[in-house]
């Protein structure tokens, strides 16, 4: 791996293997490689470039971060693609989120004008949700995520896990016990939004 070019041909195995040891360059090579692509699959979603950016940037972070525990069943370029698909997906929820909120405040005959403390609670509670979904037990977190997120029936979550329903079942509702815990204080706000914790 002294040149690009050694470090062009390693295979996913010897990618991984060295950015779980810790090797900046192999991450920095693989940053370069697929950041570009990866950010015009981004904007094929969210048609802001900006955005685009961000969603791969939040990703790479991510995948570094939490590079001792990665668990990649598919090629090392498809589970790239699959973790911006779901962040781009999630954007586009929180957005629509947003845009369902404003529309209920016109509809209530408020000002559609969110104030600085109405944006502030919705960004602190939008790091909350992160932070408590993130404290999940892994399995639970990925069962979750795939349920909410990616919107795949219970069958289809036991099928490519290798689980039956009822463990599924059961981890969705140890997530959703644990998400009303770890998120009483912003209940409200989280039902007023049409964000659900609820079965």
């Amino acid at each position: 791996m002294n040149d690009k070019k050694g470090a062009e041909i390693l295979t996913d195995q010897q990618f991984l293997e060295a950015i779980r040891t810790g090797n900046e360059r192999t991450f920095e090579l693989l940053f370069r490689q697929q950041y570009s692509p990866l950010c015009q699959y981004g904007f094929s979603f969210l048609k802001d470039w900006d955005d685009a950016e961000e969603v791969v940037q939040a990703m790479f972070l991510a995948f570094w971060e939490k590079r001792d525990s990665l668990v990649i069943t598919t090629s090392l370029k498809s589970y790239l693609y699959r973790a911006v698909h779901n962040r781009c997906l999630n954007r586009i929820k929180h957005l629509s989120v947003q845009a369902e909120y404003q529309s209920y405040v016109q509809a209530d005959g408020s000002d559609v004008y969110q104030s600085p403390v109405q944006e502030l609670m919705a960004s602190e509670l939008d790091i909350q949700l992160q932070r408590a979904i993130e404290r999940l037990p892994e399995q639970c977190r990925l069962i979750f995520m795939m349920s909410r997120f990616e919107e795949l029936k219970y069958q289809e979550i036991a099928d490519q896990l290798g689980l039956s329903i009822k463990t599924v079942e059961n981890q969705i509702g140890k997530a959703l016990r644990i998400l009303r815990t770890e998120l009483a204080d912003y209940l409200p706000l989280l039902i007023l939004l049409g964000i659900h914790v609820y079965d």
